[in-house]
């Protein structure tokens, strides 16, 4: 989920009973309820390893602050694991360094946010007074394939697409999403897109623009 830097500590668990200790790169962690037997835990490549689910907790706190989301919601998107999975394993570590962000975290993705930027939109632009309650990664199917919604107003037909700072300048994803709003138009769904930057500095802009337009549909 996070590719390895030069440097890194390799993080080990072990039973409270084993007799190991910390040696250059290698940071033992004993566990009470750790049995190195399924379920706890699984064989990747020869390597007997403990869980993803439990692995991303573990890890959480071992990161900078700063990246300690983009491995969990990578193996969401994935399909690895799910925010639910995440949360029982969460529930067995009550001792953990920021455990509040991680459970909000963890919150968002099983709201249907698959990006640190519809997570910051949730929680900034598109809740409050006025606002539809949006469904997040919307299947619809269009011709023989299936596009996901970003954020769906269902009564309105609105999708609102968020546009990462990738996404920007770049012709040919441009032109992708110009032939995927011109399908969705076909089915009655008007795409509103905002780009990276107006989402984080044109917050109120960006709300009452969003407002209008849901409250034309309605009309």
């Amino acid at each position: 989920m996070r590719a390895q830097a030069a440097g890194d500590l390799v993080h080990l668990s072990t039973p409270t009973s084993a007799n190991l200790r910390n040696r250059p790169g290698v940071v033992v962690h004993r566990r009470r309820s750790l049995l190195i037997e399924p379920p706890h835990v699984v064989v990747r490549q020869g390597l007997t390893v403990t869980r993803l689910e439990q692995a991303l907790i573990d890890s959480w706190p071992t990161m900078p602050p700063a990246e300690r989301r983009a491995p969990v919601i990578r193996a969401v998107n994935e399909w690895l694991t799910t925010p639910e999975r995440l949360g029982v394993a969460l529930e067995s570590t009550p001792k953990l360094t920021d455990r509040a962000a991680l459970r909000t975290l963890l919150t968002r993705l099983a709201d249907g946010c698959r990006s640190p930027l519809e997570i910051w939109g949730h929680g900034h632009v598109f809740t409050g007074p006025g606002m539809p309650t949006f469904r997040r990664q919307v299947p619809i199917r269009v011709g023989r394939r299936t596009v996901y919604l970003d954020m769906f107003a269902e009564r309105e037909r609105v999708d609102i697409e968020l546009d990462g700072a990738t996404t920007h300048g770049d012709p040919r994803q441009r032109e992708i999403d110009l032939r995927r709003d011109a399908q969705l138009a076909s089915l009655g769904i008007t795409v509103v897109r905002f780009a990276h930057r107006r989402l984080l500095h044109e917050i109120d802009a960006v709300r009452r623009e969003t407002l209008a337009i849901l409250a034309t549909r309605r009309s």
